[in-house]
């Protein structure tokens, strides 16, 4: 997967695409996969809030999403940098949007039941490179409490 999103990254300005809805859900999907990481404690309520997401907001099928949630834990370990998954989407995403994203990354975070201060560390990162701010980022946090 992330050989796939270097390629997609490093095509040249003049030859790049719109990314479709399957390219955009792999990256968001690779976000949720660093979260559910970042505590070295795979919940498997976690990996289904994912595939849940995915399938909700990207108009995958249930069987796609496992196969990019399968891919992203496959290659988690050669992740370099958030930004690599960030940066296309604020490119392709406007501000509702990605706060939308940040709430779905705070409903996996609390689908184990708690948040440890690594995943809570990690949102705030995820939150500052998609360009939201403390605001926007305590809102996504409340909805996904909320709804939880």
């Amino acid at each position: 997967m992330i050989e796939r999103l270097k390629k997609l990254f490093a095509a040249p300005e003049s030859v790049k695409t719109e990314p479709d809805a399957h390219q955009l859900a792999i990256a968001a999907t690779a976000l949720m996969v660093q979260l559910a990481r970042v505590d070295r404690n795979e919940d498997e309520r976690e990996l289904q809030a994912i595939v849940d997401f995915a399938v909700k907001s990207h108009q995958v099928t249930r069987e796609e999403a496992e196969d990019i949630l399968q891919d992203a834990l496959d290659h988690a370990e050669d992740a370099t940098s958030l930004y690599e998954f960030t940066g296309q989407l604020n490119e392709h995403l406007n501000q509702h949007s990605k706060q939308a994203l940040l709430e779905c990354i705070w409903r996996v975070a609390f689908a184990d039941g708690r948040i440890d201060k690594y995943e809570e560390h990690l949102i705030r990162r995820m939150a500052d490179l998609l360009h939201l701010n403390h605001r926007e980022y305590m809102q996504a946090r409340h909805r996904a409490e909320s709804a939880g």
